[in-house]
């Protein structure tokens, strides 16, 4: 399955500074506890891990569990040490596995 999935994040920082992530993923997010228009429940369909790496260095991970809404939306802060790469990884239900990368420079 292939997720729209959008990040939004400074293209240049200064050396030490707070820089705010977002990212937004595409996805259905079924919890497994709703019932169909057949009777039968809807199987669960979650997006279950999310981690972000900064030049292969894990900086923010977050457990996902049935409460989260559709399509999520994560927010969060790090530290621009060095230019380089953050890497995005989406993973869930049914072998859903999203990865996207970003990169930025610092001065």
């Amino acid at each position: 399955m292939t997720a729209r999935v959008l990040i939004h994040l400074p293209a240049k920082a200064l050396r030490g500074e707070v820089i705010q992530i977002k990212t937004l993923i595409a996805h259905a997010m079924e919890s497994g506890f709703r019932v169909g228009t057949n009777g039968n429940p809807i199987p669960r369909d979650i997006i279950t891990l999310f981690t972000c790496r900064y030049n292969g260095e894990e900086i923010f991970r977050a457990e996902l569990s049935p409460a989260i809404a559709s399509n999520p939306f994560l927010s969060f802060f790090t530290t621009a040490r060095e230019s380089g790469t953050l890497e995005f990884h989406w993973s869930g239900d049914n072998g859903f596995v999203a990865t996207e990368t970003a990169a930025i420079t610092v001065e």
